[in-house]
C-alpha cells in the first residue's frame, strides 16, 4: 500500500466499464514494451548491467487496473474481494493508496468496534450478518499456510438497545424486520431464556425457520431485562432489544436527457515529505476514503455542475468527530456484558477481562465538535456521558477514566447510510463510503458487494441497489432509525 495525497485526471466520452487502460492496450503489453526498452538501454551502456538512474522502489507503479483511495478496513476489504473473486488468478492489478501509513488517525483503528444486527433496514441487517459470519470463520478466508491461526479478538457478546416509552413502538417494528418470523405474530413481548432456547433447539422445523431467515434478536420487558442483567437500572426503559447471537443469511439480486459521461484516466499520488507526484494510469478508482471521500469525489469533478442536476449532485459525506472514553470500574458489569446503548444515546461495552470499558455518546447537531483536529473534550464525558451511564448502571458512579481519544465518522448527511457502487456519470469511480459509524462492522460484506459490481456488473450476494449514488439526485432517502 502506498501513501500520499492525490488528484485525479478525468476526461469525457462515452465509455464502457471494462478493465483497460486509456490507450486501449493492456497492462501486460505495456510491461513488455518497458522490458524491451530496458534491454536496449542495457545493451548500449558499458558493463552490461542494468543500473537505473535513481531508485524508484518507493514509488507506486505507473499502471494499475484498480486504484483504491483509502487503506482502511473498507478499502482493504474491496482489495481482498477483488483478488479473491478475480478469474483467472492474477488477472487484475490492484493498488491501495492512503495518506496515513501509521494508521494513527485512521477511523478503523479509532472506532469502538461494535458489531450489531439491530438495524431498521434489511440491507444493513444482511450486511452485518454476512460480516459476522466472515469474522467467525476468518481463518477460512485469511489464514496463511504454516502460520498460526488468526485471532482478531472477535467477542460476540451481543448488543443491547434500550428504548423509552416514546421509542418502544419503533423498536418493536424494527425487530419484526430483523426477525421475519415475528411479523406474523401478535404484538407480544417475549424473552428467549437459555432454557427456552434449548427447548427450541429440539424443534428442528421452528429453529430452521427462525435462524436461517433472519437475525437472532429478542424483545425484553423491563422485568425480563432486570432478571437477565441485574446491574441495570430499568428506570425509564419501556422495552429492550437484545441481539444475543447471529446467523448467516443472504439476499438475491432482483432482476430522456443526454448526459456527458466522464472517466478518470490517472490518479496522481503525492509522496510523503516530497513535492513529487507519481501518475498512475488506471481503469477504475474505488473511493473508500472515509470521512474525506466527499473531497476525493470533488477531485473527479463530482458535484461541480449546475445545482439541481445530476452533474451538480455532491457526494454528501463529511467528517464528524466522535469521542471514545476508556474507564476502569472494579464493581462494573461482568463477562457477559453486551454492548449496551441507553435511551439517552450513551453507550458502552466491556474491554478485556480487567473491569475495563469503552464508551461514549454521539453529540446533537448543536454540539458537533470541530472536525479539524482530534483533540478530546473531557468535559463532554463529565457533562453528557457519565451522568447517563451512572444512572443506568449504578456501579459506574465510581468509575475512573483512564484515557480517551477521538476518531471520525464518514457521515452521510443525506440519510446516514452507506454509498456503494459506481457513479452514474463518472463511470469508473466506485464508492464504498458514508456508513456513518457502522463501516467497520459491515466492511467484509461491502467489500464483496463492490467487487461483484466491478467484476460482474451487478450485486450478487446482497442486493444493495438502494445504496447507489443516484438516490441523492432523486431525493430518495434510505432511512436507518438505529444510528448510534
Amino acid at each position: 500500500m502506498f501513501r500520499g495525497a492525490l488528484w485525479l485526471l478525468a476526461g469525457r466520452g462515452c465509455v464502457g466499464r471494462g478493465l483497460s487502460t486509456r490507450s486501449g492496450g493492456s497492462t501486460p503489453d505495456w510491461t513488455e514494451k518497458v522490458s524491451e526498452i530496458k534491454k536496449k538501454i542495457q545493451s548500449a551502456l558499458p558493463g552490461g548491467a542494468w543500473d537505473p538512474l535513481y531508485d524508484t522502489s518507493h514509488l507506486p507503479p505507473e499502471h494499475s487496473d484498480v486504484v483504491i483511495v483509502g487503506g482502511g478496513v473498507l478499502g482493504l476489504s474491496v482489495a481482498y474481494w477483488l483478488k479473491r473473486l478475480e478469474k483467472p488468478r492474477g488477472a487484475i492489478r490492484v493498488l491501495v493508496v492512503d495518506r496515513d501509513h501509521t494508521y494513527s488517525r485512521a477511523s478503523t483503528g479509532l472506532s469502538v468496534g461494535g458489531i450489531r444486527q439491530q438495524f431498521s433496514l434489511p440491507e444493513n441487517i444482511q450486511l452485518s450478518l454476512f460480516s459476522v459470519d466472515f469474522l467467525r470463520n476468518i481463518n477460512e478466508y485469511l489464514a496463511v499456510v504454516d502460520d498460526p491461526p488468526l485471532d482478531v479478538q472477535f467477542n460476540p457478546s451481543g448488543y443491547l438497545l434500550l428504548a423509552s416509552e416514546k421509542g418502544a413502538a419503533i423498536m418493536e417494528n424494527n425487530v419484526k424486520v430483523q426477525r421475519p418470523d415475528m411479523a406474523a405474530l401478535p404484538s407480544v413481548i417475549t424473552m428467549v431464556s437459555q432454557e427456552q432456547e434449548s427447548a427450541t433447539d429440539r424443534s428442528p422445523s421452528l429453529t430452521r425457520d427462525i435462524r436461517q431467515e433472519g437475525a437472532k434478536v429478542c424483545l425484553m420487558s423491563p422485568e425480563q431485562l432486570q432478571n437477565k442483567f441485574p446491574w441495570i437500572n430499568t428506570d425509564g426503559v419501556a422495552l429492550a432489544s437484545y441481539g444475543f447471537s447471529t446467523s448467516s443469511s443472504r439476499m438475491q439480486t432482483s432482476g430522456g436527457k443526454e448526459m456527458t459521461l466522464k472517466r478518470i484516466h490517472e490518479v496522481h499520488v503525492k509522496m510523503d515529505h516530497s513535492l513529487e507526484y507519481q501518475p498512475v494510469e488506471c481503469a477504475l478508482v474505488i473511493n473508500a476514503a472515509g470521512a474525506w471521500s466527499g473531497q476525493v469525489a470533488e477531485l473527479a469533478g463530482i458535484g461541480k455542475g449546475p445545482p439541481g442536476t445530476l452533474e451538480g449532485t455532491k457526494l454528501p459525506v463529511e467528517p464528524r468527530k466522535r469521542y471514545v472514553y476508556f474507564w476502569h470500574c472494579p464493581e462494573g458489569p461482568g463477562l457477559e456484558t453486551p454492548f449496551m446503548a441507553d435511551t439517552s444515546g450513551a453507550y458502552f461495552r466491556r474491554e478485556g477481562l480487567g473491569h475495563n470499558y469503552l464508551g461514549g455518546c454521539s453529540p446533537t447537531e448543536e454540539e458537533e465538535p470541530d472536525p479539524g483536529n482530534l483533540e478530546v473534550d473531557h468535559d463532554f464525558f463529565q457533562d453528557k456521558v457519565w451522568p447517563h451511564l451512572a444512572h443506568r448502571v449504578p456501579a459506574f458512579q465510581s468509575l475512573k477514566v483512564r484515557s480517551a481519544w477521538a476518531g471520525y465518522y464518514d457521515y452521510n448527511t443525506f440519510d446516514q447510510n452507506g454509498v456503494v457502487g459506481p457513479h452514474p456519470l463518472v463511470v469508473n469511480m466506485y464508492f464504498a463510503t458514508g456508513f456513518s459509524g457502522h463501516g467497520l462492522q459491515q466492511a467484509p460484506a461491502v467489500g464483496r458487494a463492490v467487487a461483484e459490481m466491478v467484476l460482474k456488473g451487478q450485486f450478487q450476494t446482497i442486493d444493495l441497489s438502494s445504496l447507489l449514488f443516484s438516490r441523492f439526485y432523486l431525493g430518495e432517502k434510505v432511512e436507518e432509525r438505529n444510528i448510534i
